[in-house]
């Protein structure tokens, strides 16, 4: 065995281990609880403009997205834009034509003037609809036609009825071999009332949606060696990897 397999043979069984390591995933989970309360994730940017996600989910993306390569990622909540810079620049420096797709049923002037003028624009296009609409859905399939690769984002309303339905109406996108991630699947893993200004909490999140969602459709499954790896993700049970064509 030469060192590199050699490497990958002992990262393989580093992760195998953090999931029944009861020290580490209980420290994980008291980081995530108190991060969360504290807004962490409103600390950080990419090329100058906000990203609202945890550095350990940001580069699990930039992992998925070296190895899939995709022709199109469709992300539906901008927010203030960095996730879909962020994509962008990484499907810059693969090279070739990719683009993403941003929806969000509200895209503040101040943030799209931003993504407007930002050099990673040209592989950039929004959406300014609900992601449940007819039209909106209509765009992203026109968009997708004829695509190999595409992979889709979920991270807007973190209800239940509503994840489900963007599962429902996204998923036949996303290509064999892609993802399917959903954000913010550890609402269902916090305490009681951590929500209490929201219309989601515990038993009514995108974790209880992908459940729902996967007991009908057998396309995905759940990437485990992710959320091992990465010990901190707002995103358990969340990135879905597509085992089966349409």
């Amino acid at each position: 065995m030469n060192e590199i397999e050699s490497f990958k043979k002992e990262r393989k069984e580093r992760i195998e281990n953090h999931a029944t390591n009861a020290s580490l995933q209980s420290v994980s989970q008291g980081f995530l609880e108190e991060t969360i309360k504290s807004q962490y994730s409103y600390n950080f940017s990419w090329m100058g403009i906000p990203i609202i996600q945890y550095p350990q989910d940001i580069v699990a993306m930039q992992e998925i997205i070296w190895d899939i390569k995709p022709d199109l990622i469709i992300e539906i909540g901008i927010a203030h834009g960095g996730s879909i810079i962020f994509y962008a620049s990484l499907l810059e420096l693969i090279g070739g034509d990719g683009k993403v797709l941003g929806i969000d049923i509200d895209i503040r002037e101040h943030n799209r003037k931003k993504i407007e003028n930002h050099r990673m624009f040209d592989r950039i296009e929004m959406i300014l609809g609900s992601s449940d609409a007819e039209e909106v859905v209509q765009k992203a399939y026109d968009l997708a036609k004829d695509k190999k690769r595409v992979m889709v984002i979920l991270d807007s309303n973190h209800t239940h009825e509503h994840v489900l339905k963007e599962l429902e109406l996204y998923s036949p996108l996303v290509t064999k071999d892609s993802y399917l991630v959903v954000f913010d699947t550890i609402i269902e893993d916090l305490p009681e009332n951590s929500f209490t200004d929201r219309p989601w909490g515990k038993g009514n999140n995108p974790k209880t949606a992908v459940w729902e969602f996967l007991k009908t459709n057998d396309r995905f499954e759940i990437d485990q060696n992710i959320q091992d790896k990465l010990l901190i993700t707002v995103a358990p049970d969340g990135y879905l990897k597509c085992i089966k064509k349409v």
